[in-house]
């Protein structure tokens, strides 16, 4: 079944592409990170256009990830804040920075991430069970989730035969 819009499908990944996947929101979703906040710097720290600019900040607004407000109180200019919907997003950036550095750069990261209090370097994003233990993606499992459809569980299955077949079960 063809998606001309990837939030019509039931799934998360698809749902996240279709409002974060563009490459210059991740590039404004790492600047906010960091501190930009105001339309111009964003446009001169990524060379953007300001029409391009100016939507895609507007989408991130209207679905919740940025917040506009103004600069001062009663001030005309504003700023681009996270909302918690937005700061959530921090891990997987720092994932994706960390899967760059590790294939993308031969000469090693461009930049390192440190505590801020003690200049201790972060570790590298891992997926954990709830006990702490760190999987491997061959170790997980996919299950129907509360808003699965009927078609995401068919899937679902179809997608455990095709493990099972590849790993003879294991």
């Amino acid at each position: 079944m063809k998606h001309n819009k990837l939030d019509d499908m039931n799934c998360s990944i698809a749902n996240a592409l279709d409002l974060i996947g563009e490459w210059w929101t991740i590039l404004i979703l790492r600047e906010a990170f960091f501190g930009t906040g105001r339309f111009e710097d964003f446009q001169q720290h990524l060379g953007i256009a300001r029409n391009i600019l100016t939507a895609r900040l507007r989408k991130l607004c209207d679905n919740g990830v940025l917040k506009r407000v103004p600069i001062k109180e009663g001030a005309k200019r504003h700023e681009y804040k996270l909302t918690a919907m937005g700061r959530d997003l921090y891990p997987t950036l720092i994932a994706l920075t960390q899967w760059g550095d590790r294939w993308l750069h031969e000469d090693g990261a461009p930049v390192k991430f440190t505590e801020r209090a003690s200049g201790e370097e972060i570790a590298d994003v891992a997926i954990q069970t709830k006990q702490g233990r760190v999987l491997d993606a061959r170790e997980l499992a996919l299950i129907p989730g509360p808003g699965a459809t009927a078609e995401t569980k068919e899937r679902l299955d179809l997608l455990q035969l095709a493990w099972e077949k590849h790993t003879g079960g294991k």
